[in-house]
């Protein structure tokens, strides 16, 4: 439950400021106030000598918004050096499914891209799309991509906002949520709407992944959520499917920084892991760095990408753009080959979607050969180089 201050009741004392362990209580205009960075620790209750900090009912809340104002739903259409990603048309058939439920409007913003990629947008199920192909949002800035997003919202205002959870969503989308002074939920795997209310459901693991959180934002206006790579279903693709494009104008705003050039990791086997159907990932059980080695023969064999659990990025055995889990990516390949990874919560969270999994492990209990379709007991050093030198002689 929320705690706020009786204006009317505090003078000012400043006794409160000492009480709260996270800075979270500032004083403004004479008045104690409480900013975001609040914990609820409730520490501050007691220490206020005039009772004038209180803690509210969460449906006792004020309503920040006319419910009325909010309607339809937004898909960020993300895209990368013109090409929109594919976590754009996974969130599109998302809100196809929240549209058609709430019986309201989907719509795409696309920054960036051409006019003919706000076409295909409408064709992957957007109803209309708000579009700026201005050369400003060519190389990804958080500034100008959230300005701009923030006047849209301001002046058409939908009810919820999807992003994808990737570097750029995540790096610009909490800017958007504090200027709107609204909640956000990052990295959710599952939406839905409450029947009762209308308000989004958004889901996500919680406590290292032990537990599904449903999240609301039932007091303020738009709800917005990132959402993982890989977790939806894109809808069906409608090539006579017609909606609007409006053009956006971008040509006002006001940027303090500008992106000179960016520069890509190069490597002969980097390959996007959210988009590889084949991937073959190694954990601690590998020993050392040299045991990637076979990782990346094996990858070429496949044509497929290698990941990392966490425990061998921290060794530093790779990069941490391989890294698969809660603090990494995730991935939804057609098959994953887990090579000497235990299988702690936290890496399975950003594989077990996987259609197959195989699990290599020398230790027979290891948690990973609770989730994998086959598993095999053995000394990954044994086992590759046979399965290697199999796949060779059958692609010859």
């Amino acid at each position: 439950m929320p705690l706020i201050v009786n204006r009317d009741k505090c003078n000012g004392c400043e006794t409160c400021l000492s009480s709260c362990p996270f800075d979270a209580i500032e004083i403004k205009e004479g008045k104690a106030s409480i900013n975001e960075y609040c914990n609820i620790c409730r520490a501050c209750l007691s220490a206020c000598p005039e009772g004038a900090i209180i803690e509210i009912k969460e449906e006792d809340a004020p309503i920040s918004y006319q419910p009325s104002d909010y309607k339809g739903i937004w898909v960020f259409a993300e895209q990368r050096e013109g090409s929109i990603a594919s976590v754009s048309l996974e969130l599109l058939g998302a809100g196809r499914k929240l549209a058609d439920e709430l019986k309201t409007e989907l719509s795409a913003v696309l920054f960036g891209a051409a006019e003919k990629d706000a076409n295909e947008l409408i064709k992957w199920g957007a109803d209309k799309v708000y579009h700026s192909g201005n050369a400003v949002f060519e190389k990804f800035n958080d500034e100008p991509y959230s300005r701009l997003l923030v006047n849209l919202i301001n002046e058409h205002k939908p009810a919820i906002v999807l992003a994808g959870a990737t570097p750029i969503g995540r790096s610009f989308i909490p800017r958007v949520a504090a200027n709107l002074r609204t909640g956000l939920t990052a990295d959710c795997t599952s939406l839905g709407i409450d029947k009762d209310t209308g308000n989004l459901l958004q889901v996500r693991p919680a406590f290292g992944g032990n537990i599904m959180a449903t999240i609301l934002c039932p007091n303020h206006r738009p709800q917005i959520a990132t959402v993982r790579p890989r977790v939806m279903k894109k809808s069906e693709y409608n090539p006579k499917k017609k909606g609007g494009i409006i053009s956006v104008k971008a040509e006002d705003l006001i940027c303090r920084t500008k992106v000179i050039d960016t520069v890509k990791e190069t490597s002969e086997y980097r390959v996007n892991l959210q988009e590889a159907d084949i991937i073959i990932a190694g954990g601690r059980g590998l020993g050392d760095a040299k045991g990637f080695n076979l990782l990346f023969e094996l990858a070429k064999i496949l044509d497929g990408a290698v990941a990392a659990s966490r425990a061998a990025v921290d060794e530093g055995w790779i990069q941490y753009s391989h890294q698969v889990g809660q603090t990494g990516k995730t991935v939804c390949p057609k098959i994953y080959i887990a090579c000497g990874i235990s299988g702690a919560v936290q890496h399975l969270v950003g594989m077990q979607s996987s259609d197959i999994i195989i699990a290599i492990n020398k230790n027979p209990e290891a948690p990973i050969f609770n989730v994998a379709t086959y598993g095999i007991v053995g000394d990954i050093y044994e086992v590759l180089p046979l399965l290697i030198k199999k796949l060779k002689e059958i692609k010859s």
